[in-house]
């Protein structure tokens, strides 16, 4: 059921809303305005993807509908689960983190959502299912996407 499933999944839904959400009211608001829309597309859900990637659609989609009515909302990626490790300094890893946040904040709700997926694993083929657009397209974005992250981090960094 429906219920289930949520709940089962409830940490794709505030992934997304942490990405798009910097405040915990915002939060809490674009996490009701997901679980609302899910619900009343779950009766389309055909099961021919993953409810899992179904769900990732939904939510994506949901929070830059809710986010582009308000025009330019400030918005905060969280690190978690990229891999940082070769980073051993603190303040280096502080820094880096910093500007990589500051990078990824400079995005498009689009950029954003594509590069969330593909920090948490999702390969081109799902990441191309949850946002609609073809696993080749998915590439090529990706691709772009890594070069402007690396221009403006370096960037942030020269400037810190």
């Amino acid at each position: 059921t429906f219920v289930t499933e949520l709940k089962a999944h409830q940490n794709i839904v505030h992934k997304v809303c942490r990405v798009y959400a910097k405040e915990a009211a915002d939060h809490q608001d674009l996490f009701q305005e997901i679980t609302l829309q899910a619900w009343k597309a779950f009766p389309q859900f055909r099961g021919e993807a993953k409810f899992s990637t179904w769900l990732y659609r939904v939510a994506l989609n949901t929070a830059i509908t809710f986010f582009r009515k308000e025009k330019k909302r400030p918005v905060h990626f969280s690190t978690e689960g990229m891999d940082l490790a070769q980073v051993t300094d603190t303040e280096a890893l502080e820094e880096k983190s910093k500007a990589l946040y500051q990078a990824i904040a400079d995005l498009g709700s689009i950029e954003k959502a594509l590069i969330m997926l593909y920090l948490e694993d999702f390969n081109h083929t799902e990441i191309g299912e949850c946002l609609g657009i073809s696993a080749n397209h998915v590439a090529v974005k990706l691709s772009r996407i890594k070069s402007k992250l690396t221009q403006k981090a370096n960037h942030y960094l020269a400037h810190a």
